[in-house]
């Protein structure tokens, strides 16, 4: 019998799926929120899984370091503990702050959007009514605002001209929305299928590779969990 030729692929080590820890899952949607234009979806369930985790180390952590039974190795340990507690801290605080920003941003986008709303808290839903406009209290005196606009200024205008959110071309729109033509850059997680770029080019996205392209290709890839944003 003929033996079989040596196989020359390399090795693919990234081949089998790695289950994600709940502080690598709130990393890795850490970093698509802050590179990615559009609002994701919250993360609700998970960040109150890791908040509850950390509330219980930092309980343990003062159990033990009021404890003078306590050893030195025990100590430097409790250290090692409380940096990965405030790293973990950093990266809650920082997702929070990064969503907050963009809902203050698109607030009058996100009032008038009703799949974005289905992405936000109930909390950030109420966040984003009272920053619509920032001058009110709530959105109903917006939505009164706007009205009084339309009746004194945008009624005399050209019916095409007169909506709110009209976007004619080389005018800014008048409701700021998230730009999904932005180029972000992408790693695949996994095989992914093929996308079609801007120029009608196809790029077959293999597991690991990174590659630039404007978010609206990969959006259902990264809410599906195929690819993260770097």
């Amino acid at each position: 019998m003929v033996p079989a030729p040596p196989d020359d692929r390399e090795p693919d080590f990234l081949e089998e799926d790695v289950v994600e820890t709940p502080l690598e899952q709130l990393t890795r949607h850490w970093m698509n929120e802050r590179h990615a234009p559009d609002i994701l979806p919250a993360q609700e369930a998970l960040l109150a899984a890791l908040l509850d985790h950390l509330r219980r180390q930092s309980d343990a952590v003062q159990l033990l370091r009021g404890d003078p039974s306590t050893s030195e190795e025990e100590h430097i340990r409790i250290m090692l503990v409380q940096t990965e507690i405030e790293r973990v801290k950093f990266i809650v605080r920082s997702y929070v702050r990064t969503r907050l920003f963009k809902i203050e941003r698109y607030a009058r986008f996100i009032t008038i959007n009703a799949d974005i709303q289905t992405r936000l808290t109930a909390a950030e839903r109420d966040h984003a009514s009272r920053h619509v406009p920032r001058s009110t209290k709530n959105l109903l005196h917006a939505k009164l605002t706007d009205q009084h606009f339309y009746l004194e200024i945008l009624q005399s205008l050209p019916e095409k001209q007169s909506h709110l959110d009209d976007t004619p071309m080389f005018v800014p729109p008048m409701v700021t929305e998230p730009d999904t033509s932005r180029p972000v850059f992408v790693h695949a997680l996994k095989q992914c299928p093929t996308v079609r770029l801007p120029d009608g080019a196809t790029l077959d996205m293999k597991k690991g590779h990174v590659s630039l392209m404007p978010y609206a290709i990969v959006e259902q890839l990264v809410a599906r969990g195929e690819v993260e944003l770097i």
